[in-house]
């Protein structure tokens, strides 16, 4: 089970905090949460102020970190089938999607790849015709809209590959 994974995150650095994850399986189960504990405003930046901020309902999906981190193991433990974490930008979602599963020392969930796959070398590889017939919007710069984007991007460019094979 493919498994499409979006972050946002305090700025593109070293030193860049997590705010919010999400998660949107192939079978469309979803998991979303926004950490009310690991950043403040003055850690984001401009581009977040402006473009990540006004998206957040932290009274909706607000958890601390060690709330979330029990939420997301048992959403991930929910699944019986290997999941494949797919994400268009591994180098910044994984390492925060994996901070947040194995903290304080918790084992690797054993249904999840110990690697994601990078969606961003898959859809290079998609014929050029194909993404030209794919009608994307601007990114909403909202984890979940934009994990629920990359999954619906995925099922579209699949079914289009396998019919032209």
């Amino acid at each position: 089970m493919k498994i499409f994974l979006d972050c946002e995150f305090t700025q593109l650095n070293q030193d860049s905090k997590l705010i919010s994850l999400a998660l949107v399986s192939e079978s469309a189960e979803e998991f979303y949460v926004e950490l009310t504990d690991t950043y403040s405003i003055d850690d984001c930046s401009d581009f977040v102020i402006q473009n990540v901020s006004p998206h957040l309902d932290p009274l909706r999906y607000g958890q601390s970190f060690v709330e979330a981190q029990v939420s997301l193991r048992g959403f991930l433990g929910s699944f019986a089938e290997e999941l494949e974490v797919c994400s268009d930008a591994p180098y910044w979602d994984w390492r925060f999607f994996c901070d947040l599963v194995c903290a304080g020392h918790q084992p690797w969930p054993v249904q999840v790849m110990n690697q994601p796959t990078n969606l961003a070398i898959l859809f290079n590889k998609v014929d050029a015709e194909a993404l030209e017939q794919v009608e994307l919007s601007d990114p909403p710069h909202h984890a979940l809209l934009d994990a629920r984007m990359l999954a619906e991007l995925f099922k579209t460019l699949a079914s289009r590959l396998v019919l032209s094979l």
